[in-house]
């Protein structure tokens, strides 16, 4: 069967929102915990076939924080776009709540390259810049101040902080919703408790996650007509995975599905490596 242009072209916008996506979860502010540290690598795959790779290393001290991302396409998903991808966001612990200051990402192709940068302070985004400049697009709902308070940036956002002091794997971890801007879009992802299953990695983690559904809710800085857009905004059926990093009250994603009309778009890590660090040592490691 061949498929249209329109359609063909769709897809490649739906493959593209949906793996943007996968680096937008869920971030939500506790008590802290001791510090620990996040080694993993993950495949995407679409309808079973591998598509991209990527690797994710995360820092968590008693004052602040760090995470870096990287990652491209591989496979068939190179008949659609030649991509590489990095992030990078840092940031503080405050009085056990995560402050993002710093995030940038570039996203490369065989056509451009494109590179955001944005500082935040209290939640709220200071400045932005994405390099070079995009077109201006009329259709495109504008991003208003109020749309950038009280919100994280994509990299930061992956970082779940569970309050209390049970276990925090267990439904606790589902109950958030979150804003994101990502230096073009505004948008809000919400968890809602599904059930508990467990995981074992190639290498590393070894134990139960908590998976939760998640909704996507777009608010700005988007054209509404995007069929990219509107299928996310409609999915009833995503599921995202949550494993802990040791030493912290920190969840982070493990697996994310998202159904396209191609298949199951899945992330799921194959190598998971968490480590506690006690605070004397993550002191000396500061």
């Amino acid at each position: 069967m061949t498929l249209p242009r329109s359609m063909l072209a769709s897809l490649r916008t739906l493959a593209g929102a949906s793996l943007a996506l996968l680096a937008a979860m869920l971030a939500m502010t506790g008590p802290a915990a001791a510090q620990g540290k996040l080694e993993a690598h993950y495949d995407v795959t679409l309808a079973g076939i591998l598509v991209g790779t990527g690797t994710w290393a995360v820092d968590i001290l008693d004052d602040q924080y760090s995470a870096a991302a990287d990652g491209g396409a591989t496979g068939i998903l190179k008949a659609f776009a030649h991509g590489t991808g990095t992030g990078t966001s840092q940031g503080r612990v405050v009085n056990g709540a995560l402050v993002p200051a710093n995030y940038t990402a570039t996203i490369s192709s065989s056509k451009k390259s494109e590179t955001i940068r944005m500082s935040l302070a209290g939640g709220n985004v200071k400045d932005f810049v994405i390099e070079p400049t995009p077109p201006v697009d009329a259709k495109r709902i504008p991003v208003t101040d109020a749309h950038k308070r009280g919100v994280f940036d994509p990299m930061s956002a992956t970082l779940l902080r569970v309050p209390g002091t049970a276990d925090p794997l267990g439904p606790e971890a589902c109950h958030a919703t979150t804003g994101i801007f990502d230096g073009r879009m505004r948008y809000d992802l919400r968890l809602d408790f599904k059930r508990m299953e467990t995981v074992k990695s190639e290498k590393g983690y070894h134990g139960p996650v908590v998976v939760c559904s998640i909704y996507f809710s777009p608010i700005s800085g988007y054209v509404p007509d995007r069929f990219a857009i509107k299928y996310l905004a409609a999915q009833r059926n995503m599921e995202l995975w949550l494993a802990p990093i040791a030493g912290t009250r920190v969840v982070v994603p493990y697996r994310l599905t998202i159904p396209t009309p191609l298949g199951i778009g899945k992330l799921e890590a194959t190598q998971f490596i968490t480590t506690a660090m006690p605070p004397r040592a993550a002191a000396k490691a500061h």
